[in-house]
């Protein structure tokens, strides 16, 4: 029997997201021979107790019995149970400072750390997020901060729908005005925010186009990799070789900031990629961005201007375009930031019956057999030993 434990979130802020909702439980037990699903006591999960326990899911508050434990965020350190095998966003296989004594707790622990992120398919799309919903919520934010910017249309917050299907509702009837968004990204970040798009009923341009005209009608252009990225010796652009060696890659985006009303950002970034733009390209007057919804979020990262991360209730900072200093929002003289870490939380139930779904169809059979590539390849610590594939991460480990 394996018995998988759905631990209860002690990252503050509260993340409600869930691994695997009630009704996924309730299936689970009654289709999967050999797995028993426990639920920590939570009263902030999107799913109550009391909904779990109809669905025939024992609840308690000591998981020491169970040989998986599944999270969403990271695991406070005084919560960790030495020797358990975790699965949750740690944030850590970029060797994020903030997380680093994490890290090391999760070594000392002797603990099996098993990263979502780094759950992929052979050719290194992975398998496992929240990105769609978080593309979904971070577009709708940040057309929800240029309206209350300009105040030519009003868009309400997406807490306060009771699901996605309520969400879209509130779009008839919405009248935008003439504006360019861009939108970056190929993964399920950027399919979410082109559904927003396509939602609103937002035209979508070709690059060219976007560029060389003006439309009476609200347009969008979406930017992959070729189109923002090319090689400094020759402009050319391979994706493999761009995830090998980006710091052989130049970034292409100035002629679209000065032609952007509205960026939303859903590009991968790792440190050795160039940001989209400069601090000095942002500080150009023919730099036209009013609002950017940075729904990939790395601090300092794609978006330099990009200092910190808002929240929930207050999702949206000014950054003065002179001193570079925080601001109040909508401030004239500076630029709004959409930087929220856990966006698909203002859609949780749906968010968590998606990412329910591709982990009983994409990881728990694995677990039921004892593991797998798939496994393997996401397994960053095993008992505490940093596995051979994340051994680049031995300095940051290491106390």
């Amino acid at each position: 029997m394996l018995t998988i434990g759905l631990i209860c979130e002690g990252k503050i802020p509260a993340d409600n997201r869930v691994a695997l909702t009630p009704t996924q439980c309730r299936w689970l037990h009654k289709n999967v021979p050999g797995i028993k699903v426990i639920a920590q006591h939570a009263a902030t999960r999107c799913f109550s107790d009391k909904e779990y326990a109809v669905a025939g899911v024992e609840i308690k508050d000591n998981l020491d019995e169970c040989d998986i434990l599944l999270g969403i965020k990271e695991v406070p350190i005084a919560q960790l149970i030495p020797g358990k095998t975790y699965f949750f966003f740690s944030h850590t296989k970029k060797e994020q400072e903030h997380n680093r004594n994490l890290f090391r707790a999760i070594i000392k622990n002797k603990i099996t750390l098993i990263d979502y992120e780094c759950l992929t398919h052979e050719d290194g799309q992975r398998i496992l997020g929240f990105g769609f919903f978080a593309g979904i919520v971070g577009a709708h934010n940040g057309m929800m901060a240029y309206g209350q910017r300009t105040g030519q249309f009003h868009l309400d917050r997406v807490y306060k729908q009771k699901d996605y299907r309520n969400l879209i509702h509130t779009y008839f009837g919405l009248k935008l005005p003439p504006l360019k968004i861009a939108v970056t990204g190929s993964g399920r970040v950027a399919h979410g925010v082109l559904e927003i798009m396509n939602l609103m009923g937002i035209h979508e341009v070709e690059p060219f186009e976007y560029l060389h005209r003006s439309f009476d009608y609200p347009v969008y252009v979406d930017l992959k990799g070729r189109d923002l990225y090319a090689r400094k010796d020759d402009g050319t652009y391979n994706r493999d070789d761009f995830h090998m060696n980006p710091e052989l890659y130049k970034c292409n985006f100035g002629p679209y900031a000065k032609q952007t009303n509205i960026l939303m950002n859903g590009i991968y970034w790792d440190k050795d990629i160039a940001p989209l733009f400069t601090i000095e390209e942002f500080q150009q007057d023919d730099f036209c961005i009013q609002t950017i919804a940075d729904i990939t979020n790395d601090v300092h990262g794609s978006i330099a201007i990009n200092i910190g991360d808002s929240t929930i209730e207050e999702p949206v900072y000014g950054v003065d375009r002179k001193t570079l200093a925080k601001t109040a929002a909508y401030q004239t003289g500076s630029v709004d930031v959409m930087a929220v870490g856990n966006l698909p939380n203002e859609l949780p139930r749906d968010a968590s019956r998606y990412f329910g779904e591709q982990l009983i169809k994409f990881v728990l059979q694995d677990l039921l057999k004892g593991g797998s590539p798939v496994i393997e390849r996401a397994t960053m610590v095993k008992d505490g030993v940093l596995t051979p594939a994340y051994a680049y991460l031995a300095d940051y480990a290491a106390e």
